[in-house]
């Protein structure tokens, strides 16, 4: 499905490393509460505080990947993740483990920021460097969220085996420090002579508004995913009455059908677009939560989680594209992502006091609700930004009539027409009036399809 010449894997490893730390938060979190004799809540704040580092890290750093260098800054960000959780892992004084934590999570959200600078870099121009791995972010992003799915379920079969509080956290100190030689593939700063003032074409942000409006919609929407991940352990203990190994498998088993949904979403590609994967996917993340905070027993809790972790991360991929696509220098990308730590940070705890105060059905109902009105301005987001599948028939022009129906209408040529799943084309505007023709720029291809004639 992919090929070997075209696999960016410094990226995939990279996003493997910074993804893992999320990935295994409620194992995380439970271990801290029984190997430190901690309570849920003081557990729980320890995994908020490794989340709100990561995050801090992103908002830090999504505009100084390319200044400072991705090399500089992914090793930094190992190096910090080695530090941290592997001090963590080795210490039972609960002063240096929140500390280990906080500067473990501040290394993983380096790598996750640069990951995913990298990866919205792939479809730019002037970055040659990163565009040998290929053109194809949301291929590279599927990739990866492949890698962490397959390294956390490895774990989650572990963990209930091996003693200790610190064996998520050495695992992931573990990951970082293997990803290090691959580090020397990656690009470094940009040498050179600066220009003497900011350039407001390459410093402004593009699609301001769709950005914003998607960083906040990937906060709630993160916020809702592990509200329920957070707290699906004691679901399954506590209201499912199983036994903890048994919980562990069907998290396992849940993150490998994870794995066949992301094989599934790299082979769609965008055939489909943007907005179908995110809105429709999100309504069926909606009535899986749902489902898994209403269980009773073994069947309803293995169907809700195995369903819930098979779409997650097909529609998470769909939404690290999205956030790529709206600015080849990956600052959206990484401002989204960072989003999306402050709501994983939050999940856990917000999970906990509707569960508690409320019991977890209705904690499902709830986070499910949130979900449905979210999916419409990501859905909008999607549209706005391109996601649209260009079928014919069905392009048009904005504000305009559907050019596919008025070009049938001519005689026009086989071929005018986009194919379906046609990337964006280069339209150069050549003047009328003699002036020299300004440099090529990348429209929408529905915005830029025009009909003969047409004004």
């Amino acid at each position: 499905m992919f090929a070997p010449r075209t696999t960016p894997w410094p990226l995939v490893a990279l996003f493997t490393a910074g993804y893992l730390a999320p990935y295994l938060l409620p194992t995380t979190v439970g271990r801290l509460e029984r190997g430190l004799d901690l309570s849920a809540t003081q557990a729980g704040a320890v995994g908020s505080a490794l989340l709100l580092s990561s995050a801090t890290a992103g908002f830090l750093l999504a505009s100084r990947v390319e200044r400072v260098g991705a090399r500089s800054l992914a090793r930094l960000g190992l190096v910090l993740a080695v530090i941290g959780y592997g001090g963590a892992a080795l210490t039972s004084a609960l002063p240096a483990v929140v500390a280990g934590a906080i500067v473990g999570g501040f290394g993983s959200g380096t790598a996750t920021t640069v990951a995913a600078t990298l990866i919205a870099a792939m479809g730019a121009p002037s970055r040659e460097d990163v565009r040998a791995w290929g053109r194809d972010p949301h291929r590279a992003s599927t990739l990866g969220l492949l890698g962490v799915s397959a390294l956390a379920g490895v774990v989650y079969l572990t963990v209930p085996h091996l003693p200790g509080h610190g064996v998520t956290l050495a695992a992931i100190a573990l990951t970082a420090l293997a990803v290090w030689p691959l580090t020397a593939q990656l690009p470094a700063g940009s040498h050179g002579p600066r220009p003497a003032g900011p350039d407001p074409a390459v410093t402004r942000l593009p699609y301001r508004r769709s950005g914003f409006v998607l960083a906040g919609c990937m906060l709630l929407w993160s916020l809702a995913q592990n509200a329920l991940w957070g707290v699906s352990g004691r679901i399954g203990v506590s209201q499912a009455h199983l036994p903890e190994a048994t919980v562990g498998v069907v998290f396992a088993v849940a993150l490998g059908a994870g794995l066949l949904g992301i094989l599934g979403a790299g082979a769609l590609g965008s055939r489909l677009g943007r907005a179908l994967p995110i809105g429709g996917g999100t309504v069926v993340i909606a009535g899986c939560i749902a489902l898994s905070a209403s269980t009773t027993g073994l069947g309803s809790f293995a169907a809700g989680e195995i369903a819930w972790n098979t779409i997650y991360p097909v529609v998470l991929s769909y939404l690290i594209g999205l956030a790529a696509s709206l600015d080849p220098r990956g600052r959206w990308a990484a401002l989204v992502g960072s989003a999306s730590a402050l709501g994983t940070a939050a999940g856990p705890l917000t999970g906990s006091v509707l569960s508690s105060q409320a019991g977890f059905p209705v904690m499902g109902a709830v986070l499910g609700a949130g979900l449905l009105l979210v999916a419409l301005p990501m859905t909008a987001v999607a549209l706005h930004a391109g996601g649209r599948p260009l079928l014919p028939g069905a392009v048009r022009r904005r504000g305009g009539h559907p050019a596919a129906l008025v070009a049938a209408a001519t005689v026009t040529p086989a071929g005018a027409v986009p194919e379906v799943g046609a990337p964006e084309q280069p339209v150069v505007e050549i003047p009328l009036d003699g002036t020299p023709a300004p440099a090529r720029r990348a429209y929408d291809t529905a915005a830029a399809t025009r009909a003969p004639g047409a004004h």
